[in-house]
């Protein structure tokens, strides 16, 4: 067993509820082998206003968060990433998948080039109190992708911690690239010192998948529905402490998905699912996790800020009647631990 968080049961449960928040800090190595830089370059230029104006509303509200990123963001150019390869590469078997071929093309800098590198963005979240940065993994690595193996993915890793103790930085969670969460692949992290994961949502339409599943459209379909409709439950978590093996599964409960023009009249709507959730969590001393990138509030900014504000004064309610924590997964996982 390797699932310490588990849906609402019988397990013991704490006195007071946690929201947590994990970001998926990742750039243009994100979404590469997807879109554009025509198409999504304005979002992706668009995270270094993103990331000063998050942790503005982080400071203002107390709120502590987990920044998951891509190990590549911590160079300062394209010689500094070319010397620092692992020493295996994923092989995966649909070539695209894989951003090493595509090193080359790179510019020089962070100055020159944005869409890559982001030392400057590391250093200002980790002088902020409460924020942990935790790993993407080395290079956005797709771990239920055909090809790759698990080898590849311990270089992968090693690298990771590697370049953070670089930073001075002491990896302690990591977010699976697409929540492809490959259970043979744990016991790798918790060697290199990994003590929590983002696990998935246990409803079936949030089940990991690769490039080429089959189903990939209509799961997608279900949980933009369920960002809405209440088509999987509250989605909170109970501890158990009986089941406290490393390294420890913190499920996501909500993926927060950006502003829409297009569904603009539909806010409230999204607002009050993510509120009723947080409430459910904080009534039963459960733990709600919400998520997103950077990148996805790289265009209307003002609309997404206040969306999330209006979700922190939510939980400055909860808080305040409840007694609601904010914790980021580090955090959890050592209390859980020291329990």
């Amino acid at each position: 067993m390797i699932t310490v968080i588990k849906p609402c049961s019988s397990t013991t449960q704490r006195s007071n509820g946690v929201f947590m928040i994990s970001l998926d800090f990742e750039l243009y190595w994100g979404v590469r082998d997807k879109l554009t830089k025509e198409a999504y370059g304005k979002n992706i230029l668009g995270v270094r206003s993103v990331i000063p104006a998050v942790l503005k509303l982080f400071k203002q509200y107390h709120i502590h968060a987990t920044w998951a990123i891509v190990g590549f963001l911590f160079f300062k150019n394209k010689g500094e990433l070319i010397n620092q390869l692992p020493e295996q590469l994923p092989n995966y078997e649909d070539k695209n998948l894989s951003p090493y071929p595509y090193i080359d093309s790179l510019n020089s800098s962070e100055f020159e080039d944005p869409f890559h590198f982001s030392p400057s963005l590391i250093k200002i979240i980790s002088t902020h109190l409460y924020q942990e940065i935790g790993t993407h993994t080395f290079s956005h690595y797709y771990c239920l992708e055909k090809g790759q193996t698990k080898a590849e993915f311990e270089k992968d890793l090693e690298k990771s911690v590697y370049i953070a103790k670089q930073h001075n930085i002491n990896l302690k969670s990591i977010v699976f690239p697409r929540n492809q969460v490959n259970s043979e692949y744990l016991s790798i992290c918790k060697q290199l010192g990994i003590t929590s994961y983002r696990g998935n949502n246990p409803g079936w339409f949030y089940q990991p998948m690769n490039h080429s599943s089959i189903t990939k459209n209509l799961k997608r379909c279900f949980r933009y529905i369920d960002s809405y409709l209440n088509l999987s439950g509250h989605n909170t978590y109970k501890i158990d402490h009986q089941d406290n093996h490393l390294p420890l599964n913190l499920p996501a409960s909500r993926f927060l998905r950006p502003y829409s023009k297009r569904f603009r009249f539909f806010e409230s709507i999204r607002l009050n699912r993510i509120c009723s959730e947080l409430t459910h969590a904080a009534k039963t001393g459960e733990i709600y996790h919400l998520w997103w990138h950077p990148h996805n509030f790289g265009i209307n900014l003002d609309e997404n800020i206040l969306f999330l504000e209006k979700i922190f004064i939510h939980f400055s309610k909860l808080k305040k009647k409840y007694g609601m924590e904010s914790m980021n997964m580090s955090e959890l996982s050592h209390m859980i631990l020291s329990q």
